[in-house]
């Protein structure tokens, strides 16, 4: 199959690259254009396009993995727009995080031109899409949401069609209120821990066993205990997820105090300069102000 692949950014990367170890003929385009000459020089089967208008021509998917509402709007129907090449019958599988009223709207205005869409944001960081075990919450109707399945089996480990369109990005943001106050408590006890003097190589090995175990502490307290926090989903784009779960809650009258103070403690961190940090930084804060 050919298939525009949009956004070669830490998880688009290595995503195209299962697609294209299957042997699907792959079009990229990235802004940064270096990242797609990188990524281009591993497959020579595939080719680099310059907008994408031209990624799309003849391609019967679209894949997007771009930053947010504004991105995704402006691929597909700006100026060069994927929504001038693409024919009637393909389909978009937008991987990015966004609004659902964004995905709402761009499935309106492209069932107009007979070209299916889903939302389809994922989790499992960095080394999911590597590894290709990422998990993918699907929002839209039930054929293009079958069709998506199948393609993206080459780096998922699970798809779940969650419902109408919209619904998988206010599945990722579920995703992201529970990661968000989760993180901030793992923070807090390793915080505790550490001004307690005690070993937290050997007190977060223990509890990993036990009914605090989780993803976010076996697989980032030792890099945490260190002090070092490059090592997976940055704060700049968790703010942006947290800014849209909060938006959706104003709407639904969902009340979410925890989300709302953490968004601040991330907050403080990105006015302190460390943006491009990961989300296990909020203990570099807790650090801070103990000091």
């Amino acid at each position: 199959m050919k298939i525009a692949f949009i956004g070669l950014g830490n998880m688009g990367a290595p995503m195209a690259d299962h697609l294209a170890k299957q042997g699907h003929e792959l079009s990229i385009y990235n802004r940064s254009q270096h990242k797609a000459e990188d990524w281009l020089k591993n497959h020579k089967h595939c080719d680099i396009a310059f907008n994408a208008k031209d990624a799309c021509r003849d391609c019967e998917v679209l894949i997007l993995c771009v930053g947010n509402d504004q991105d995704v709007e402006q691929l597909i129907f700006g100026t060069n727009g994927a929504h001038e090449t693409l024919a009637r019958g393909s389909l978009i599988i937008d991987h990015s995080t966004t609004s659902s009223d964004l995905a709402t709207r761009m499935h309106k205005r492209l069932n107009d031109l007979q070209i299916d869409y889903v939302d389809a944001p994922v989790s499992g960081g960095q080394q999911g899409a590597i590894n290709g075990q990422l998990t993918i919450m699907c929002g839209g109707d039930p054929y293009p949401a079958q069709r998506a399945e199948k393609l993206t089996q080459a780096y998922a480990k699970s798809f779940a069609h969650m419902g109408p369109i919209g619904s998988g990005q206010l599945t990722k943001m579920v995703n992201q209120i529970c990661v968000a106050g989760l993180i901030q408590g793992l923070a807090e006890g390793m915080h505790f821990g550490q001004q307690a003097g005690l070993d937290m190589s050997k007190v977060m090995s223990t509890l990993g066993h036990g009914a605090a175990a989780s993803w976010q502490m076996n697989n980032r307290h030792e890099t945490m205990n260190k002090g070092e926090y490059d090592f997976g989903f940055a704060v700049d784009l968790m703010r942006k997820d947290l800014g849209i779960c909060l938006n959706s809650a104003r709407q639904t009258g969902a009340n979410l105090p925890v989300t709302a103070l953490v968004d601040q403690f991330y907050g403080e961190l990105q006015k302190q300069g460390h943006g491009k940090l990961d989300t296990s930084s909020l203990l570099l804060r807790l650090n801070q102000e103990s000091k």
